[in-house]
């Protein structure tokens, strides 16, 4: 076997297993209305992506593709802090429309909070962000994005977690229990660190993708490996995506996630500051500021008491989750169909299909897709493919959905095959 290659295929046995939480995630931005569900599958796409730095070739002994999967997988850092840059360019329209329509839908069915976590998810599926991270074990742990001089944070604490928009002053509040050991609690809605990104692209490692140590690099001045992971099959939008790893801790540092279409990384996350001290034990300090909007989340002991939260004349019980009689009605029955990097996630909104525009909501939620909309027919009948660089999904005029990280050729095929 070469020393900066492997000639089998990396299998994904042995590989930390964390995917029921991010897994868990997904489903809560999908079960809003099928408009919503679409873009979040691509926002959440991003825990498969990043990227990864052009500076220095650093000379680091040789390591096979296994090897290197194992090291990422032995890793035991429990403390870090530094500052990640997150950029995705998924080839999305303005989102000044969905921001006022469909964004706004999914913050008022989480409870009415702009600080909700939920709410959030959405805001990283575009554009440049700056991230702060740090953590102290599996119960110590803040992320902050900075945007415009103001700042969002998820700030876990033991058994409480809490987010806080200084922009609108609002803060959302819940309750985790205790992480066990080697299980890590904090909030997985908001998928920002390069470990987590880097743990989810693994867990597609199987028999249809090719894996290998391509060189070296130098990222946030340290020196690591790079994990080259491309698909085998036809079919998928995903071109390539590669992982850095720091040669001495076996974290993931950055990654590039390049589609099949060429041009820019879908998404490009890494590091630009890091480092493996002890954080001050005031980082995960929270208070809520004087006069802000405390909600508290449905999981927390207080959320019981409908008149609202403990210390704050503000907070309030959030709303109830959108009825099962919705645009996200039939997302319990949702399967998948082929395998790999070519799997396409398949249900049934219940018939409704999509929205009729008659309300202003509708109307927003229907200029934001017909811009993106291909019609397409088949044995299914007549649908719309909406597109982005990595994400696409089928909505049948019967309210069928049919999306994932492959080619519009590749759900067409797929939802004739159900037919």
């Amino acid at each position: 076997m070469a020393p900066y290659e492997s000639d089998r295929t990396a299998g994904a046995e042995g590989l930390p297993d964390e995917a029921d939480d991010v897994r868990a995630g997904r489903r809560k931005a999908a079960r809003y209305v099928v408009p919503v569900a679409v873009v979040g599958v691509a926002a959440a796409t991003i825990g498969l992506v990043p990227a990864l730095a052009d500076s220095g070739d650093p000379s680091l002994p040789k390591i096979t593709a296994e090897q290197l999967i194992e090291k990422i997988a032995k890793s035991d850092v429990q403390q870090l802090s530094g500052t990640v840059k997150v950029s995705t360019d998924l080839g999305l329209p303005s989102l000044g429309g969905l921001e006022s329509g469909m964004l706004s839908g999914v913050t008022k069915g989480s409870g009415g909070s702009s600080a909700d976590p939920q709410s959030k998810l959405m805001e990283l599926a575009s554009g440049t962000h700056t991230v702060r991270v740090a953590a102290d074990g599996p119960d110590k742990a803040k992320v902050s994005v900075l945007e415009n001089a103001a700042e969002y944070s998820i700030i876990h604490n033991g058994n409480d977690v809490w987010a806080y928009d200084s922009k609108s002053n609002e803060v959302y509040h819940s309750t985790a229990p205790a992480a066990e050991k080697g299980q890590e609690k904090a909030p997985k809605d908001v998928p920002t660190t390069p470990k987590q990104l880097a743990d989810e692209a693994l867990k597609s490692v199987d028999d249809t993708t090719s894996v290998t140590v391509d060189g070296t690099a130098q990222v946030a001045g340290r020196d690591a490996y790079k994990l080259l992971i491309k698909p085998k099959q036809s079919g998928s939008t995903v071109g390539a995506i590669t992982v850095a790893v720091d040669a001495k801790t076996g974290v993931p540092l950055k990654f590039t996630l390049v589609p099949t279409s060429g041009g820019a990384a879908v998404v490009d996350a890494g590091f630009t500051q890091v480092a493996f001290a002890k954080p001050a034990a005031s980082t995960f300090d929270f208070t809520p500021p004087k006069g802000a909007k405390v909600t508290e989340g449905k999981d927390s002991k207080d959320s019981k008491d409908s008149k609202g939260s403990k210390g704050s004349k503000d907070s309030k019980a959030p709303e109830s989750a959108p009825s099962r009689g919705d645009l996200g009605k039939g997302l319990d029955g949702l399967k998948t169909v082929g395998k790999g990097w070519s799997t396409i996630a398949e249900f049934d909104t219940g018939g409704q299909g999509m929205p009729s525009g008659s309300s202003s909501q509708g109307g927003n939620v229907s200029g934001f897709l017909n811009s993106l909309g291909d019609h397409v027919k088949g044995k299914f009948g007549s649908g719309t493919v909406f597109s982005t660089r990595l994400v696409n999904a089928l909505i049948t005029d019967d309210g069928k959905v049919y999306a994932g990280a492959v080619t519009k050729d590749a759900l067409v095929k797929a939802a004739n095959a159900a037919h």
